[in-house]
């Protein structure tokens, strides 16, 4: 019987991380998370996700490329002229996984309607709860992750290096791995928002000026910390200030999601 943490214990602690020790992971311990996500819920009983271990060494720089919002030229140029390039945990961590939300043996089974935009919706929770499950479990194993929702800069092409047929959409990779405490980058655990501004009772209940500018300079004194000037409005201004992958819907649509 393997041992592990706690299940507060390993949820309060947990923290993504981003540099490994380079220790493979025990097939027993692989096995045993992947159980886990195994057994999480799933609407309706639909299990409406698939996990890809992709363990190819030239897949996994194709991903760290796309990672990276570049294509194989560019990557490869970049490279050469002895640039540093962010995400080598996708080619470095010991087991990287593909979470997909995927209604393709749905279609194998019986003539359904999958066109719909709520068929995405539960595939996309499924793969979520799923990836959750089993991050939870190796955690609670020792084991360190990281969510890498960069997966889609390039979806069509993560897509193509998979292999997936339609009714599958690649919607984020994790890295796991042994942490190398020993690394700065792991050591910190980002300040969450608090609970009075998360949770509502009855009706939602929007947060106050004054509570979000309180929040704000948290995170700002969080990144100051790490030598960074930076904090969560910022953040919010780069991610949602302009378009945001505007080829999703395409995308969703060329693989059966989507069309109403």
């Amino acid at each position: 019987m393997l041992d592990s943490k706690p299940t507060l214990q390993t949820l309060l602690e947990h923290r993504s991380i981003r540099k490994y020790t380079g220790e493979p992971i025990s097939d027993e311990i692989l096995l045993a998370v992947l159980e886990a996500g195994r057994a999480v819920s799933t609407s309706s009983f639909l299990q409406a996700a698939s996990v890809i271990r992709v363990v190819d060494k030239a897949k996994r720089t194709a991903l760290r490329q796309i990672s990276c919002d570049m294509s194989e030229q560019e990557y490869e140029q970049a490279v050469q002229a002895g640039k540093r390039l962010g995400h080598a945990y996708v080619e470095d961590c010991a087991e990287y996984l593909v979470f997909c939300m995927d209604s393709h043996r749905h279609h194998q089974l019986a003539d359904v309607q999958t066109d719909w935009t709520e068929v995405a919706i539960i595939g996309a929770i499924d793969a979520a709860l799923m990836a959750q499950n089993v991050l939870a479990a190796a955690e609670s194993l020792g084991l360190g992750g990281v969510y890498i929702g960069s997966l889609r800069n390039d979806i069509q092409r993560a897509g193509q290096v998979l292999g997936l047929p339609q009714h599958v959409v690649p919607l984020f990779g994790l890295c796991l791995g042994h942490p190398d405490m020993s690394s700065k980058v792991n050591q910190s655990q980002r300040p969450r928002l608090p609970l009075d501004v998360l949770v509502s009772t009855d009706t939602y209940q929007a947060a106050s000026d004054a509570d979000l500018a309180a929040y704000n300079e948290v995170v700002r004194e969080y990144y100051q910390g790490r030598g960074l000037d930076l904090d969560w409005k910022a953040q919010i201004a780069a991610t949602f200030g302009g378009e945001v992958r505007p080829f999703m819907l395409d995308y969703l649509q060329q693989q059966g999601f989507c069309k109403r």
